[in-house]
């Protein structure tokens, strides 16, 4: 059985596709097979990323480890079939989920052996975890934690196994130290209150914009021939192995 990541989060702009990418790439890499699906079926973001790397290799003469991207099915179940094709040459499959609610996105949280959520650091991107009060109390799990919660549940009632839950804090700032303690402890509680892990995402960097149009992350500079990483550049490397090292995935072991 192939182990199931969703990256998901019921809003626009935190990261997914770039988390999806550098994780579902990051493993490939490692040797591990990797399936990719994305259910944003209107922007296709991850999915746009992933063809745009299979076009600029093909364009380079160049063969670099690729996740093997899915199709969707049709009907009233899409996404059934689309798992059955990949499940048999997959060790990992990556679900990139659309920021909103979606019925395909409900079942893929369902489906999750790994949940990654990105969220922005921010009080903003907080409130689709929990709802606060003014003075910053939280009150209760806002619209996102109550799917995850549900999606536990059918887990539970499936004899499935639970869903290890990671949020991933995305473009932590070096500035505004206040705001980002309070962000952090009011994540550290809420993750005690209904049961996430709270881990460093990626920083807001040029580099990940640049990458998008040939499809390449990261880890594939030095094979298109840039020798002279910036320092920028190594750090968003390290964001990644650590990224990678606190998923805790099976069989995987960090060596990039």
């Amino acid at each position: 059985m192939a182990h199931i990541i969703v990256v998901g989060n019921e809003k626009g702009g935190s990261g997914k596709s770039t988390t999806s990418m550098h994780v579902a790439t990051a493993l490939a890499r490692m040797g591990h097979r990797v399936g990719a699906l994305d259910l944003d079926v209107r922007q296709r973001s991850f999915g746009r990323y992933l063809e745009n790397r299979m076009a600029y290799l093909k364009r380079k003469g160049l063969d670099l480890p690729t996740p093997i991207l899915g199709t969707l099915g049709e009907g009233s179940d899409p996404l059934s079939p689309a798992m059955e094709a990949l499940e048999p040459d997959c060790d990992f499959i990556l679900l990139d989920c659309p920021g909103s609610h979606t019925r395909l996105s409900q079942i893929a949280h369902t489906l999750a052996d790994t949940l990654v959520t990105p969220m922005n650091d921010s009080f903003i991107d907080f409130d689709l975890l929990a709802r606060m009060s003014p003075e910053g109390k939280v009150l209760g799990p806002s619209i996102y934690a109550e799917m995850v919660w549900a999606a536990r549940q059918m887990r539970a009632e499936a004899g499935a196994g639970p869903i290890d839950w990671l949020v991933l804090r995305n473009r932590l700032g070096t500035q505004q130290m206040h705001n980002k303690r309070k962000v952090g402890t009011a994540l550290t509680a809420l993750s005690k209150r209904i049961g996430f892990r709270v881990a460093p995402g990626f920083s807001e960097r040029v580099i990940f914009r640049e990458l998008f149009p040939r499809g390449l992350t990261l880890l594939d500079l030095r094979d298109i021939g840039t020798q002279n990483l910036s320092m920028s550049n190594i750090a968003a490397r390290q964001e990644l192995r650590d990224l990678v090292a606190e998923l805790g995935l099976p069989g995987v072991s960090v060596d990039f």
